[in-house]
């Protein structure tokens, strides 16, 4: 039940902390609000809340150390608040632990959908079932096969497997960097060309307007999302 599920949202900007409190309310969230990091933290401990929304500039100490000491204690989803241009800082914090980012400002939609993909990720509910499938687009695991708009496409095996990870992360934004380890084994800390250059060929196999992709989402200076709906 949503009124069950408890956000505990670490942020100083008050016109921003209403319009959270009331986007939350409307949905029958409960909600429990920290003005800076350190009570964030304290009230981390005491509410044992189910999410977290955290800004990272906090008037105290760092979102970066916020985000770093709850994570060492617990995987509770983090959804982090940058501001816009802050691609590195997203980066960082998607790298040390954050499940998710907004970027202000946002409207109440994004947030309450980010709110349901971390909370869905966090409950198992998304796991690895024997196929996916999305407004035309489909993937059997088991047969490896993948069929677009009723067409087999035949994609490579590391295509395959970026795709995949993709997919079974539907919703998530994955960092250039988390998608490199995870198909590589490691992080050559380059521009991440080589990544770039899979994803424009996926595209071309799988969406309709490669430019204006359906499926594979690019969140500039970040990384990579697969549409969730």
């Amino acid at each position: 039940m949503i009124n069950d599920i408890s956000v505990l949202v670490i942020e100083d900007d008050k016109s921003i902390q209403n319009f959270i409190r009331i986007t939350l309310k409307s949905k029958g969230y409960n909600s429990v609000f920290a003005d800076d990091g350190l009570t964030g933290i304290s009230y981390f401990y005491a509410n044992n809340p189910d999410i977290i929304l955290l800004d990272l500039g906090l008037p105290d100490i760092d979102g970066m150390e916020v985000l770093s000491q709850i994570r060492k204690e617990s995987d509770i989803p983090i959804i982090v608040v940058s501001a816009r241009g802050m691609e590195q800082e997203k980066v960082a914090a998607l790298d040390e632990g954050a499940d998710d980012y907004l970027t202000k400002p946002f409207h109440a939609g994004e947030l309450l959908a980010r709110i349901r993909v971390a909370l869905r990720h966090k409950s198992g509910m998304i796991k690895q079932e024997a196929a996916f499938e999305l407004d035309g687009f489909y993937m059997d695991f088991e047969k490896r096969r993948l069929i677009v708009r009723g067409e087999e496409v035949h994609v490579t095996p590391i295509e395959y497997k970026m795709l995949k990870l993709l997919v079974l992360n539907a919703g998530k934004v994955l960092t250039h960097h988390f998608i490199q380890n995870e198909i590589w084994g490691y992080d050559t800390n380059d521009d991440y060309q080589s990544i770039r250059v899979f994803m424009a060929n996926i595209r071309r196999k799988i969406e309709e307007d490669s430019a204006n992709p359906r499926f594979i989402i690019t969140e500039v200076g970040v990384g990579y999302r697969f549409t969730e709906n």
